[in-house]
């Protein structure tokens, strides 16, 4: 296992996928506890719509996914809020549509490229330099707001409407959190692809609350799961030549077993 530490490229993917294992745990705990889940589905597959475009405009795929995310999640936002639909309509709509965007870009360019097809199923291995120092920028400033607004946070994810009657600014800290939650997951579809991105940010947190501990335990439960999968994820991606985004979902799925058989014991 330490020979593989001689390549750059698995210190890279080991850096990259434990910042956002971080970032997606502490970030999915509110989005369970907001029942929102669907959220980083929608979300990441605004990304791809902007990743679809890069590819086809040859400019920088990452940087317009970041864009098209939190252009996609302010909308969501604005609807939700301001407009009073029902949140899983809106997030089916975004989703579809989304979907439907980027399946026209890509026949646009003539065929499935397969930069694109890595963004769908991440591609951890790969992951630059340059690709670390956006990560680790935009990651400061994301788990800098979370743990500043904590107490907010939890407060509205617990109750909204009760927060918004004591006095806490709900509509402006919620554009906020989800412009956080956008960035996340644009940043983190490199890593574990679109089509899982969700599984990494919900289901640590699902397994954490088999244990029935208070919320701030239930995030470090998350944390600690999250983190460990990513490790054992890329050590198998590695050993055993497998797509590292899917190795790293299946461990936290077992993880999630784990839990429940366990939890169903202990009752």
């Amino acid at each position: 296992m330490i020979e593989m530490f001689q390549y750059d490229f698995i210190i890279r993917a080991f850096i990259a996928g434990i910042t956002i294992a971080i970032l997606a745990a502490i970030s999915g705990s509110f989005i369970v506890l907001k029942r929102y889940s669907i959220l980083t589905e929608t979300l990441a597959h605004s990304a791809l719509v902007g990743v679809a475009l890069g590819i086809l405009l040859g400019t920088a795929p990452l940087l317009i996914a970041v864009f098209t995310a939190l252009l996609s999640a302010w909308l969501i936002e604005y609807l939700r809020s301001f407009h009073n639909l029902y949140s899983d309509s809106i997030l089916a709509i975004f989703l579809s549509a989304s979907l439907a965007i980027a399946i026209i870009i890509v026949s646009l360019a003539g065929e499935f490229n397969s930069s694109l097809f890595s963004y769908l199923f991440g591609s951890i291995l790969s992951v630059t330099t340059e690709d670390l120092i956006m990560l680790a920028l935009f990651g400061i400033i994301s788990l800098s707001v979370l743990l500043g607004f904590f107490k907010e946070f939890y407060f509205i994810a617990f109750d909204e409407e009760v927060a918004q009657t004591s006095g806490i600014k709900v509509k402006l800290l919620n554009f906020l959190f989800i412009t956080i939650v956008a960035i996340i997951i644009a940043l983190s579809i490199r890593i574990v692809g679109t089509l899982l991105i969700g599984a990494l940010m919900v289901i640590p947190t699902i397994s954490a609350l088999q244990f029935k501990r208070g919320f701030l335990e239930t995030m470090i439960i998350a944390l600690i799961i999250s983190v460990i999968s990513v490790i054992i994820g890329i050590t198998l991606s590695y050993h055993f030549s497998l797509p590292s985004g899917a190795t790293i979902v299946l461990t936290i799925l077992l993880f999630f077993i784990t839990s429940l058989v366990t939890n169903r014991k202990l009752r």
